[in-house]
C-alpha cells in the first residue's frame, strides 16, 4: 500500500476532516502508542497502520477498502 492509497482510504472510510484529525490525534497501542501520523513519519508501512486504525476504531472488514469496490484491498497483516 502506498501513503497516497493509505490517505485516500483514511478520507473515504472516515471522511475527509474527521478522518485527518482521526490519524493526527488516535493513540494506537497496536503501533506503540503512536498515532497514525507519527507511526507513518518513524517509516511504519502504510498497510499496517491502516489495519491499527481500522482495528482501534472497529470498522468492519467488508468497509475497510472503502466504497470502491473494484479497489484491491490491501494485503493482510
Amino acid at each position: 500500500m502506498r501513503y497516497s492509497e493509505f490517505w485516500s482510504l483514511v478520507d473515504d472510510v472516515f471522511g475527509d476532516a474527521y478522518g485527518r484529525t482521526l490519524a493526527d490525534v488516535q493513540v494506537l497501542t497496536e503501533l506503540g502508542s503512536r498515532t497514525a501520523v507519527q507511526a507513518l513519519d518513524e517509516g511504519v508501512e502504510p498497510r499496517v497502520v491502516w489495519h491499527a486504525l481500522c482495528d482501534a476504531m472497529d470498522v468492519p472488514e467488508a468497509r475497510r477498502w472503502g466504497s470502491d469496490r473494484r479497489r484491491p484491498a490491501p494485503p493482510a497483516r
